[in-house]
């Protein structure tokens, strides 16, 4: 399974469910009693719960750095091996969890022993991200950076569109899907953060981070080390627009929220 940073799952879910929350009207929040909240990294998710219903809502998460940032109660433990007992929870829930793990369908099967009525996932498509950008190279270059990750991954990076055929291999039924777009915006004045995505895109970092994943798919050194040099001159453009205070940039991530009932 992929491994992300405390900062990584912060940065990327800041904002999500602030807007609306419509999306989540499936699961019944105001009726739930009990609530397990898988893979919840730094408690994002774990926290819109709170807020949404009057449940007691448990975070569970593999690492224990990420579930330091999360309030108890709390868990520390596996998506495919989760430490309670059958029927302990009337909603078992994750966020971005799926897309990560090499057997989706086993991971949902496992939450639905745990739950006596309801089991969601909240998953992006990955490959379905758009972005526009007052740099003019940027969008093109995001769209083939990200093209080139997604074929060195080896779990399915678009599972959002499609996890209801998850949910039905695992058993469950009544199984519903409702869209949210999670949109993230960097415009004037700029955030600490949005300067620092700046400074790596100039420098090219980031993309070095991701070089090993992408060469595990099919794209080869010369195409990578090509992709990187036209990246930091537009991370170099990116600077100059921000000096300017005439940086814009919008991306939208697609999340699908899929709920089925667990069987009897």
């Amino acid at each position: 399974m992929r491994e992300f940073s405390a900062e990584y799952l912060e940065t990327t879910r800041a904002g999500m469910w602030a807007d609306s929350r419509e999306a989540l009207a499936d699961l019944d929040l105001s009726a739930r009693e009990r609530v397990l909240d898988v893979g919840c990294g730094t408690g994002e998710l774990t926290r819109v719960l709170r807020e949404e219903s009057p449940a007691e809502v448990v975070g569970l998460d593999a690492d224990r750095g990420l579930l330091a940032s999360v309030d108890p109660p709390r868990l520390q433990g596996d998506a495919l091996s989760l430490p309670v007992a059958d029927d302990s929870f009337d909603l078992v829930v994750c966020q971005a969890l799926l897309v990560n793990l090499p057997d989706p369908a086993a991971a949902v099967a496992e939450f639905a022993r745990v739950s006596t009525d309801l089991v969601a996932a909240i998953e992006p498509n990955n490959a379905a991200v758009s972005v526009t950008s007052s740099a003019d190279p940027e969008a093109h270059l995001a769209q083939r950076a990200r093209e080139l990750y997604l074929q060195g991954i080896s779990t399915d990076a678009t599972l959002g569109a499609d996890a209801a055929g998850v949910f039905e291999a695992a058993g469950l039924t009544d199984v519903t899907t409702a869209r949210y777009d999670h949109e993230r915006r960097i415009d004037p004045p700029y955030s600490e953060h949005a300067v620092e995505a700046a400074r790596r895109k100039a420098s090219g970092e980031g993309l070095a981070t991701d070089r090993e994943t992408m060469l595990a798919g099919d794209a080869t050194p010369e195409e990578v080390d090509d992709l990187r040099e036209a990246w930091r001159a537009m991370g170099r453009d990116v600077i100059a627009q921000m000096q300017a205070d005439e940086y814009h940039r919008r991306e939208v991530v697609p999340f699908f929220v899929t709920a089925g009932s667990a069987p009897e």
